[in-house]
């Protein structure tokens, strides 16, 4: 079964999570270098996203010239 993509919002909300965890210090050091990699990947996905709906406004204010 394919995994379901994170929305936009699922993954700033974990992403402010992690950081929460970080500045309070409730993360292990052993688990420091997996949640970096995952906030990392969250990043990437949240970039991704911003892009896409970046390009598709372009167009529909483009359209909306013609």
């Amino acid at each position: 079964m394919a995994k379901k993509e994170k929305s936009y919002n699922e993954a700033v909300a974990e992403l402010k999570s992690i950081l929460a965890r970080i500045e309070k210090e409730e993360m292990d050091v052993d688990d420091l270098s997996a949640e970096v990699k995952k906030a990392s990947e969250l990043i990437s996905l949240c970039r991704g996203k911003l892009f896409k709906a970046d390009e598709e406004l372009k167009n529909v204010l483009k359209d909306l010239e013609a």
